[in-house]
């Protein structure tokens, strides 16, 4: 076996954090510890810069400051993750476009792009609950995560307000939880209900406890999943945050005594993300008897080529995090620089198939937009390559339903991007592929709750498209 096939298993080890002068005296105790890469995550741009002072040029530094007041998305980045980037070459660096935006690489969003990409505010019976498969709901526990993604879905909740986003607040409150587990408990056919926010590394040790035995102790839930990037940004935590590692032991042992399946899901988008410290963390964990999957985000110039994805799963598998889904990126706000075309994602599955074990292979899907639910990319009804337009159904979800995804605008050629600046265009566009696609343009489910009458040819959802009311109240009563 050539020796290249062998390197998912070196991993960045030593005090790599040390070639950062603003680390340079930290050793590795302090590094290790999760309160001190927390109180020391950078959170503005201003100390950004005086981390990066030296390191990069002041153009750099000035198209970051640009880049984070265009942003959706807070800034907020470890220690750790900040130590991983290649600040020789900042520009092409994987990490470095995951969480910190900059205004030249920026581009126009998509002309069909909402606030609440996937509906999630049109399926929740309560705040911060979404119910959309029939036996699976999305508890938001919170709106807080260790560090902001660039790509948030949840943009319009998670973080602070920025000054391109005012964001509906979904702050720890024992009122709004139960809530949502009083709805949870109404609803026998929920089975699997996923805690997220936010992210449950933000969670204290009793609110973890709290959250799982309440749902452990619900007849009917039989599945569990805790969500959190932390793993990825800042592993130190479960190698230092006893109390946290030992609430989710505990849940996860309780679990299993009930003969209910508790697991943590993670979010790893580049094999530069994955260290000896994670290697360490995802050890102790495993000894635990946690079962740890993960789920990536298809990232332009982070993770779209097989070489990079292929290392990804291959390093994943190596430390006993099994890769569970790839996720065409979302239409989100103020990343379209990130997004690919669903060409990419169906060469990449291709080539990433029989690579290793099955059971460590992901599945690649399309979030439909407007509340589909994930679809296998391969299950399009119709793709035209040269508008981007996909067309998907979901018949378990939203049956005669119709949702379109639309690829990046930087994919098409410039005749068919000058024909998305029209708004007759557009309709010409979305017709011609629902035409083709043999499905009718009914009204959106959005529309049909509200009692709206048809629009034409709009995924379920786009009456947030329409205005822009992913913040109304009235999605609330």
């Amino acid at each position: 076996m050539p020796i290249d096939e062998l390197d998912h298993r070196t991993l960045i080890g030593g005090e790599f954090w040390k070639k950062l002068q603003p680390y340079a005296h930290v050793d590795e105790s302090l590094f290790l510890d999760h309160s001190w890469q927390a109180r020391n995550s950078i959170a503005n741009i201003e100390k950004l810069q005086a981390v990066l002072s030296g390191l990069v040029s002041s153009e750099f530094l000035d198209d970051a400051k640009r880049g984070v007041q265009r942003s959706s998305m807070s800034l907020r980045i470890s220690p750790y993750l900040i130590s991983l980037i290649d600040w020789d070459n900042p520009y092409a660096d994987p990490l470095r476009r995951q969480f910190i935006p900059v205004a030249s690489s920026l581009l126009r969003d998509h002309p069909k792009l909402t606030m609440d990409p996937l509906s999630e505010l049109v399926d929740s019976p309560v705040l911060g609950l979404t119910h959309r498969y029939a036996d699976k709901a999305l508890f938001l526990a919170l709106d807080s995560c260790p560090v902001y993604c660039r790509f948030c879905t949840r943009s319009y909740s998670v973080g602070n307000n920025t000054k391109t986003v005012d964001k509906i607040q979904l702050h720890v409150n024992p009122e709004r939880w139960n809530q949502a587990f009083s709805y949870i408990e109404s609803r026998p056919e929920l089975e699997d209900i996923v805690v997220s926010g936010g992210d449950v590394y933000q969670l204290k040790p009793a609110q973890i406890t709290a959250i799982g035995d309440r749902l452990l102790d619900m007849k009917y839930v039989r599945r569990i999943r805790f969500a959190t990037k932390g793993p990825a940004v800042m592993p130190q935590k479960v190698l230092t945050d006893l109390p946290w590692r030992d609430a989710l032991t505990r849940i996860v042992e309780k679990g299993r005594k009930l003969r209910k399946e508790v697991a943590l899901h993670t979010h790893f988008n580049h094999p530069n993300e994955i260290t000896a410290i994670t290697e360490e963390a995802m050890g102790q964990l495993m000894e635990r008897g946690v079962t740890i999957r993960n789920q990536s985000v298809l990232l332009r110039g982070v993770n779209d080529s097989s070489a990079t994805m292929i290392s990804l799963m291959k390093r994943l598998s190596y430390i006993n995090v099994r890769p569970y889904y790839i996720y065409l990126h979302d239409l989100v706000k103020g990343v379209e620089d990130l997004r690919t075309p669903l060409d990419t994602a169906l060469r990449i599955t291709k080539e990433l198939r029989g690579v290793t074990a099955g059971f460590n292979t992901p599945t690649f899907v399309v979030d439909a937009p407007g509340g589909g639910g994930k679809r296998d990319v391969h299950t399009f009804e119709f793709y035209d390559h040269d508008t981007g337009i996909s067309v998907f159904t979901s018949p378990a979800v939203t049956a005669g339903a119709h949702h379109l995804y639309f690829d990046p605008l930087h994919s098409l050629s410039p005749e068919v991007r000058q024909r998305w600046e029209n708004p007759k265009e557009q309709d010409v566009m979305i017709n011609d592929a629902l035409s083709k696609a043999r499905i009718s343009p009914p009204r959106s489910r959005a529309e049909k709750q509200r009692g709206l009458p048809p629009g034409g040819p709009m995924t379920p959802g786009d009456v947030l498209v329409r205005g822009d009311h992913s913040t109304d109240p009235e999605l609330w009563r």
